[in-house]
């Protein structure tokens, strides 16, 4: 068994969608024992009553006027029954050239391939491998290394990107990808008996009158990679009325917006509306790279290993590169997971992808300089 394999099987058994602490010290006890790198272990998720993260595991070698970071993270989402030994312990095996398991695509695989990259590299840059906790619950980690100062000039987040435009099983990097904007609006009435509806205020109607207002907005548009990167707005929840004799006095709407870079769907117009608010929930950012030459260098890295082969793409999916983006690090998306891999109860990762993708982080920690 080669020692990308040998890895990750390693991560992929060791559970971690209730508390990454343990996924954790296995990535820094290997960097430890394999690297001379600098390891620390911050403090994200380590606090009392907080669940047991463990804390971001970051490395740092070489030096030079630019910094590159190779970036993953190892929570994974809950697991599903068939993904789980009867001792709690996850079920991970090979078959066909892939290694099937909760978290072998998204993200534990690409997390081996970027520690062996990081390990064999021989930087004329500084050199970083970063990989975070409570990536899955909104970028818990990310932000706090942020906040502690993580600024690295340029980060390859190893997310999927395979097979995004190219033939199936060649690695592509994505130049850009949407963010989500999870918001709730709140219509408010006055209750009142339903035989006598005009003695109240119908939140319902209300907040029929915001959903229709959501239906006419205009989604946003954004040029990338050579494609038309297109948001959206959607109504995925309505939740209203006490009881089928009472005129209803709240009214609450989940509305699910895909966002892009520089732009964002006009929602605060929906609070004009008499006895309606909007509260966002949850924001991840969008990303787009915006320096041509880094996001280059990264193909051309795929397409040393690849026979020429690989393409600039976009990625529907918000990652932690949003937050880095933000922060002012410029990001690309890429990685081992292919499209509809990533959350499933059949989750795996392909063998010789993974080696394609250690041997391309290679290349670029190398040349990158």
């Amino acid at each position: 068994m080669d020692e990308c394999t040998a890895l990750t099987r390693d991560l992929v058994s060791v559970p971690s969608h209730d508390g990454e602490a343990a996924a954790g010290d296995v990535i820094e006890e290997w960097l430890r024992e394999h690297t001379d790198a600098a390891v620390t272990r911050d403090r994200t998720g380590t606090h009392a009553g907080e669940p047991a993260r463990g804390g971001n595991v970051i490395a740092r070698k070489g030096d030079g006027d630019r910094s590159l970071a190779l970036v993953g993270h190892h929570d994974v989402v809950p697991p599903d029954a068939s993904q789980v030994d009867d001792d709690g312990s996850y079920v991970v095996y090979q078959e066909d050239g892939r290694l099937y398991g909760r978290g072998a695509a998204d993200m534990k695989g690409a997390v081996a391939a970027a520690m062996l990259a990081f390990r064999d590299a021989d930087p004329d840059c500084e050199l970083v491998f970063a990989s975070f906790v409570g990536e899955e619950v909104g970028g818990i980690g990310a932000r706090y290394a942020i906040e502690q100062g993580f600024a690295p000039d340029h980060a390859l987040v190893a997310e999927g990107s395979t097979g995004y435009d190219s033939p199936e099983g060649v690695v592509d990097v994505a130049l850009a990808h949407k963010g989500r904007r999870g918001s709730t609006v709140t219509a408010r009435g006055s209750a009142a008996h339903a035989s006598e509806p005009d003695r109240g205020e119908n939140a319902i109607y209300r907040g029929c009158e915001a959903v229709e207002r959501i239906k006419a907005l205009e989604w946003p548009t954004t040029e990338a990679a050579g494609e038309t990167l297109e948001g959206s707005v959607v109504v995925t929840e309505i939740d209203g009325g006490s009881a089928w004799n009472v005129v209803p006095e709240t009214c609450a709407i989940t509305v699910d917006e895909r966002t892009v870079p520089g732009e964002r769907a006009d929602l605060d117009s929906v609070a004009e509306l008499p006895g309606v608010e909007w509260t966002v929930d949850q924001d991840l950012p969008p990303m787009r790279c915006g320096d041509e030459e880094f996001g280059d260098a990264v193909r051309d890295s795929l397409r040393t290993v690849q026979s020429g082969q690989g393409q600039h793409v976009t990625k529907p999916h918000a990652t932690d590169a949003g937050w880095l983006s933000q922060a002012g690090t410029e990001c690309v998306v890429c990685g081992p997971s292919e499209p509809g891999e990533a959350h499933t109860a059949t989750e795996s990762v392909s063998l010789a992808v993974l080696e394609t993708c250690y041997e391309a982080y290679l290349v670029l920690a190398e040349s990158w300089s």
